[in-house]
């Protein structure tokens, strides 16, 4: 089995409660999931972007997807996305794991290369930028192994449900690291997920108003502010 030092797992499906089929709605001239490849493509260290979508019916079009952009794809449980996450790192020989979502169209390439850089040269078990980055644009990595403790040891049903759940309630086990912010991005309390319709019509906004079809995170927090400053309510 080829080993891949770093990949990018994306946990992308189409069952959305709040916002059904949002992964592959058109985001400006592009699907959802369209962006977040094309933002990856722009990052300047090896690391290999896979879509981990569920084994359901529904989920069919996703695979579809991933082979007409020719974008590795895994299947696992819809339910138990830890063991999803744990199977496809294992398929592909990942040894460290970045943590996406198929909701945030707007990864920040720059950021993710710290956020590597800083959790493999510190030999850190988990790494975040949350809190420090604007909400969807935040990422993680862990270590294969911190993945595979979690996984034979995260029985409770919020530990199948979110990847990191046994990681963040055992911070004793794992070295755990924060991405020092900057400070012109430091906006977390800024939406830039999907998940709602409203966030959807941001996203959009943001997507038509934007100089170019892959915008920095300071223009796209700009354009966000401009949005939200427009809905606000008299």
């Amino acid at each position: 089995m080829t080993r891949n030092p770093v990949g990018i797992i994306i946990q992308a499906r189409m069952g959305s409660t709040r916002l059904p089929g949002k992964i592959l709605k058109p985001v400006g001239s592009r699907t959802l999931l369209d962006h977040i490849l094309k933002r990856l493509s722009l990052l300047r260290i090896p690391a290999l972007p896979v879509i981990a979508t569920s084994d359901s019916e529904r989920d069919q079009v996703v695979e579809r997807f991933c082979q007409s952009r020719r974008v590795a794809c895994f299947r696992g449980s819809e339910a138990d996305v830890l063991d999803r996450y744990y199977r496809c790192a294992l398929q592909y020989g990942f040894q460290q794991v970045v943590r996406l979502t198929g909701d945030n169209p707007f990864p920040d390439p720059e950021e993710l290369e710290r956020l590597i850089a800083l959790h493999t040269e510190s030999q850190a078990d988990y790494s975040h930028s949350f809190q420090v980055l604007p909400i969807g644009v935040g990422a993680e990595i862990f270590t294969m192994k911190a993945l595979t403790e979690s996984w034979l040891e995260g029985k409770a049903p919020q530990h199948r449900e979110h990847v990191d759940e046994f990681l963040l309630e055992n911070p004793q086990r794992f070295r755990t690291l924060q991405l020092e912010p900057v400070p012109a991005k430091f906006r977390p309390e800024l939406r830039l997920t999907v998940d709602t319709e409203a966030d959807y019509q941001k996203a959009c906004f943001i997507a038509q108003n934007a100089a170019s079809d892959c915008p920095a995170t300071r223009e796209v927090i700009a354009l966000a502010d401009l949005y939200d400053s427009r809905t606000v309510l008299p």
